[in-house]
């Protein structure tokens, strides 16, 4: 909307006023408002700096703060009587469309927008309460979405007038700490779509800093009044920070901008402001927006690498990584961190072994530089428990495996044969380490005590040397097991502190154990006495091995009515019980496999929905995203083959799509960055067409043979896909 019109961008505060001041004979036929008071550039001063990092920061909740700290609230201003209403404002505006007379319109924004205290007068429900509560910001959204959808649509001179206020409002002298008054300008002032256009991010830019240097108090008022906000224009604000953040850092023209070293703190105000809408976007269930909505793509082009040693390094200083807020890096990003870590890790291990056999004048062998599996096929589970326990100490050196009496050489391919074989055998029900829940899906920790939970650990040490070696599995936990597995992120030094457990809720039961959760719930909302009808107690009951076993919610829970007014702790305990307290030895055993391997500082960028993603990869196969990146040796993408093929797995069922992943890769699941991160490669086989076709797992490279019709090429690559374990050399 600026750009309509405008000759000249400003780009700093000097320049823009400049442009004010030009345009402003040009706008006299306009009936232009009462002249605005633009103080000299000259006696500006510099804005405050920039405050410490908002996660750095402790976290204080208003409710909790001391009394003597809630008292000196400054008292809200007097505010000007405004009556302009949301029907005469559009009234005003369609006269001024069929007129062409916007004078009317052009006085009310400049003088709305002229101070803090004129955009409350216009924008506050009622000028005579304070509304001083997290719970209601005592703002009239309809009216300012619709003076906002307005503003785009008005002349030039109407919208230069709007910044020229907002500068006027960010300039003035500030004493003491901020009002609920201020707060709500800044709130209302965030929401203008005027700052999605770079002319004006200088002026944006020094919005974000004073919103980025509020208090811990103010910020806490500020994150409840978002979470209200509509999901279009919450959406729109991110989007607009976001934006904001990839132009400073690759703007398309350099000259817009000034200079980077006399804007270093364009984009951690940017960010700060950002945290602020994710946490506002994390206190709602379900969340006003999905979380991957504040990932900022444009941070996969940066050295992540030495943002991530910046944070390591200087994580207590106040100096600036993006590490700090990992909402907005990218799951793809994270993974790339996370393997370059482990490449890290895998190198230092691997040089302090070498270095080790020197200095004890031994004979260097190749192989102390991997982690060496060697297993049975009809031994798998205890020869690879026996493998890990035995060689704890190379759990972080790069992970080869061998199959007893096979040929196969482990480029990759055997590797991710062993995991899915292993993940297969060890979930089996027989083998009872887990149940499966046939409502959800998914896996469960089996209660079940025992003397032994050491394969427990090696699960999780699968799970982690899955992550460390960048292969996807196939297990299928709930959401609950990857928060738990974040519990805390870091081990703890200290081996008597608790790990794996974290706040469980009904809607965690519900992800594994519907119809117990929809039990549960039932009893949170029945409507009778609950004493009398269901005659419980704060006692349950498990069955193990045909025995059947009583455990008490809490001291002397069996004789201690479920009721009215206790149902609540009562499900809560039950809950706790269920997926923390009942299974803590097994997961435990989990927690501390998988640690064993995957202990870095990048576990703390990760969200528990990452962590899945990571190990587990995409169950959703797009087969037309997959024929898009192919590449090919010997064919092209038009030889009659090659659309024989597609046409063929475009129709397969789902169950034999994944088959034919499986066989070609190894997996079939799909990796973080989606079927083109697979670099799949379909090459020609110079052999028979009565031959089957072959994959290399370790290269996602498929060898087809030239068929000569669709109805032998289906035929062959079923039966091929159909019959695939084991491995051989040609």
């Amino acid at each position: 909307g600026l750009e309509r019109g405008a000759k000249n961008q400003f780009s700093t505060f000097s320049n823009f006023i400049t442009t004010i001041n030009q345009k402003k004979e040009g706008i006299g036929n306009r009936n232009s408002p009462t002249q605005l008071v633009i103080p000299n550039i000259k006696n500006v001063r510099d804005l405050p700096p920039i405050c410490l990092d908002v996660r750095q920061k402790q976290r204080v909740s208003i409710d909790t703060l001391p009394q003597e700290l809630k008292a000196p609230i400054p008292p809200e201003p007097y505010l000007p009587i405004r009556t302009k209403t949301v029907k005469d404002f559009e009234d005003d505006v369609e006269k001024a469309k069929s007129s062409g007379d916007w004078k009317a319109v052009h006085d009310f924004y400049s003088t709305t927008f002229d101070s803090f205290l004129e955009i409350n007068a216009a924008f506050k429900k009622d000028t005579s309460s304070p509304f001083n509560t997290i719970e209601d910001s005592g703002i009239n959204a309809k009216f300012v979405n619709v003076v906002y959808d307005a503003l785009l649509n008005t002349p030039q001179d109407v919208q230069k007038s709007v910044l020229k206020g907002i500068i006027n409002g960010l300039l003035q002298e500030w004493k003491g700490p901020r009002t609920k008054d201020d707060l709500r300008a800044y709130c209302i002032l965030l929401q203008n779509p005027q700052f999605s256009n770079t002319s004006t991010y200088v002026i944006y830019a020094h919005l974000l800093r004073q919103i980025a240097a509020l208090t811990e108090a103010d910020h806490h008022f500020l994150v409840h009044w978002s979470k209200k906000i509509s999901q279009r224009r919450f959406k729109q604000l991110v989007d607009r920070l976001l934006q904001f953040i990839s132009l400073r850092l690759f703007p398309a023209k350099p000259e817009e901008f000034p200079p980077m070293v006399k804007c270093a703190w364009w984009i951690p105000s940017a960010t700060k402001v950002l945290a602020l809408f994710n946490a506002a976007n994390s206190l709602i269930s379900p969340p006003v927006i999905s979380y991957t909505d504040f990932y900022n793509s444009t941070l996969d082009h940066i050295d992540l690498m030495e943002e991530y040693h910046n944070w390591q390094c200087c994580g207590n200083s106040h100096r600036f990584s993006f590490c700090q807020y990992p909402f907005i890096i990218s799951i793809a990003a994270k993974k790339v961190i996370i393997q370059r870590d482990s490449e890290q890790q895998m190198i230092s291990i691997a040089r302090q072994s070498l270095v080790d056999k020197v200095s004890r004048r031994q004979k260097p062998d190749m192989n102390m530089l991997f982690l060496n599996v060697k297993v049975r096929r009809t031994h798998l589970v205890s020869d690879s428990l026996d493998e890990l326990a035995r060689k704890r100490a190379d759990l972080k050196k790069k992970l080869k495996v061998t199959f007893v009496g096979e040929a196969g050489l482990d480029m990759g391919g055997l590797t991710k044969e062993w995991f899915l074989l292993l993940i297969r055998q060890i979930f089996h029900p027989d083998y009872g380490m887990f149940t499966y829940h046939k409502d959800s899906h998914c896996h469960w920790f089996s209660s079940f005590k025992c003397d032994n939970y050491s394969e427990f650990r090696l699960v999780g040490a699968l799970m982690g040397l899955a992550v460390y070696n960048s292969i996807t599995l196939d297990i299928r936990f709930p959401p609950c097991c990857y928060k738990k597995l974040l519990s805390p992120p870091i081990v703890p030094c200290d081996h008597n502190t608790l790990v794996g457990i974290c706040d469980v809720t009904l809607d965690d039961l519900f992800q594994i154990m519907p119809e117990l959760a929809h039990g549960l719930n039932e009893l949170l909302t029945y409507e009778g006495n609950v004493e009398e009808d269901f005659y419980s107690t704060f006692q349950v009951f498990q069955e193990e091995f045909g025995v059947i076993r009583s455990y008490n919610l809490k001291p002397n829970g069996d004789k201690i009515p479920v009721t009215n007014q206790n149902r609540k702790e009562y499900v809560q305990l039950y809950v706790d019980f269920l997926l923390n307290k009942s299974i803590y030895k097994q997961f435990a055993a989990f927690y501390y496999g998988f640690h064993s391997v995957c202990a870095s500082y990048a576990l703390l960028l990760l969200r528990p929905e990452e962590v899945e993603i990571l190990v587990c990869g995409s169950p959703e196969l797009d087969m037309s995203a997959l024929q898009r990146s192919t590449h090919y040796e010997g064919y092209q993408k038009n030889d009659l083959t090659i659309r024989y093929f597609w046409d063929v797995v475009l129709g397969f069922s789902l169950d034999l799509q994944k088959k034919l992943l499986h066989f070609a890769t190894g997996s079939d699941r799909v990796p973080v960055g989606g079927m083109a991160d697979l670099n799949f490669k379909i090459s020609k086989s110079e052999t028979s067409t009565n031959w089957l076709p072959v994959a290399h797992t370790c290269f996602n490279q498929l060898c087809l043979p030239p068929y000569k019709n669709k109805k032998e090429l289906k035929q062959k690559l079923i039966i091929g896909i159909s019959n695939a374990e084991g491995f051989g050399l040609e």
